[in-house]
């Protein structure tokens, strides 16, 4: 189940930024009165209507004088009715309607898609009306509003919530499993679903970015059927100044929401960046099982590189992801792609185990006795008994005297008992702490 995706969309320096900390009550975007300031995109959870959606907080247009304005607008704009469920169009009570806002209000006009004109910067008792160029456009959705202050937002929230598609719920298949390729740009993700299918059903280029959405494909092999998920490769922060682009940090979430199993694919002659963990993490948040995959093992021998010293790195550089098989391939090549399909079986079935109650509890009474639970504040700590609440990812309850009283380390150890005894390997498992009223999650 994927939550609806709402675009902000506006020029720059009219307050997206500001109205997309409001309404995700967050600081995530900078705010800055330097228009041009936000160069990335943001995403964000929120609620509306008691509705989770994803707002997605775009780039204002381009200052850079190398780059028409009016072509900015038009490309904002075209993702913004192509992809979004919903789009908000900011401008601004104090400067007016320009030819770029009413440019943009045209492009996701002619979309179809729900949109609301938030004329912004009415904060003021001097400023308590909209300007009479934004009344004349003949729009029955505007909204003044103060995106620093609140005015107006509680409009504009139920006004969207009421026009957002149903949320439907994605019926489980006990023979299907959903695989989301991630990892950054020109690592091969398209190559690999391309010598998995045996055709050429996703675009292959040597420019990093070629793939610009999700695209599901179905597959069967032995007799199991699985959907391939090929995600946008995730850029670093910095180096996402074209609009879609930016989108493609959007699809890759939304794959992940989507899928049971991340297929994390990693440039196996090159050392385990920052941006690799980035990816990873996002497959961690989501609680998805996840494989490694270092591509381009075609190489290894030229580059001298030895198996055992990648995963060394990947252990090194992914330590929260140390469950996760590693596995070498040559999307290219083809080598060792066989195997992959048969270790995401493998992997799924941990993902959905079911434990029964007396055997996890049978597992953590050794563990307590082998190491026995500290003292809280000079009370003895107990743990009266533990329950899977969950599948996929495998989600444990433990019931104690003094939940808040569990040290991480602690916490670690009682899952690494669990793994020791049950495997659980390729999948997260996650730990609630639960006493009276009072619960701790992992």
């Amino acid at each position: 189940m994927t939550a609806p995706v709402i675009a902000i969309v506006g020029r720059a320096n009219v307050g997206k930024s500001t109205l997309f900390n409001k309404l995700t009550q967050s600081r995530s975007a900078i705010v800055n009165d330097t228009p041009g300031v936000t160069r990335d995109r943001m995403y964000g959870a929120a609620e509306f209507g008691n509705r989770p959606v994803l707002l997605v907080d775009t780039g204002g247009v381009d200052v850079d004088t190398n780059n028409p304005i009016e072509l900015q607008v038009v490309e904002q704009a075209q993702w913004a009715r192509d992809e979004a469920d919903c789009v908000i169009v900011v401008v601004d009570n104090l400067s007016g309607l320009t030819g770029p806002d009413r440019e943009m209000i045209s492009q996701v006009r002619k979309s179809g898609k729900p949109f609301f004109l938030a004329v912004n910067k009415v904060d003021s008792p001097s400023h308590h009306f909209i300007l009479p160029e934004f009344s004349q456009l003949g729009l029955d959705n505007i909204f003044p509003i103060s995106a620093e202050h609140g005015p107006g937002l509680y409009e504009l929230i139920e006004a969207v919530a009421e026009s957002l598609p149903e949320m439907e719920e994605e019926l489980e298949s006990s023979d299907s499993i959903r695989i989301a390729v991630i990892g950054k740009p020109n690592v091969g993700k398209s190559s690999l679903i391309n010598n998995l299918l045996n055709s050429e059903r996703c675009i292959v280029s040597d420019i990093p970015g070629t793939t610009r959405d999700a695209i599901d494909t179905p597959l069967e092999w032995n007799g199991r059927h699985f959907i391939l998920i090929d995600t946008a490769g995730i850029r670093r922060k910095g180096k996402t100044h074209l609009v879609l682009d930016k989108f493609s940090v959007i699809m890759a979430l939304k794959a992940l929401d989507r899928c049971d199993v991340a297929v994390l694919v990693l440039d196996g002659m090159e050392p385990v960046s920052d941006q690799d963990a980035t990816v990873a993490g996002y497959a961690l948040d989501r609680g998805k099982a996840c494989v490694v995959l270092g591509n381009k093992w075609d190489l290894a021998r030229e580059k001298e590189v030895l198996f055992e010293e990648f995963v060394d790195r990947v252990r090194y550089s992914l330590k929260f992801m140390e469950f996760a098989p590693v596995l070498t391939v040559s999307a290219k090549s083809g080598l060792r792609v066989d195997k992959i399909l048969p270790q995401v079986e493998k992997v799924y079935e941990e993902y959905s185990r079911s434990i029964p109650t007396s055997s996890l509890n049978e597992c953590f009474e050794r563990a307590i006795q082998k190491n026995p639970m500290s003292n809280y504040r000079g009370k003895f700590m107990k743990l009266f008994y533990a329950t899977q609440v969950k599948k996929r990812p495998p989600t444990f309850k433990c019931f104690l005297n003094f939940p808040q009283g569990i040290h991480f380390s602690y916490r670690r150890y009682l899952i690494n008992s669990l793994r020791k005894t049950f495997g659980f390997i390729g999948t997260p498992v996650r730990l609630i702490l639960s006493g009276k009223g009072k619960a701790v999650d992992r």
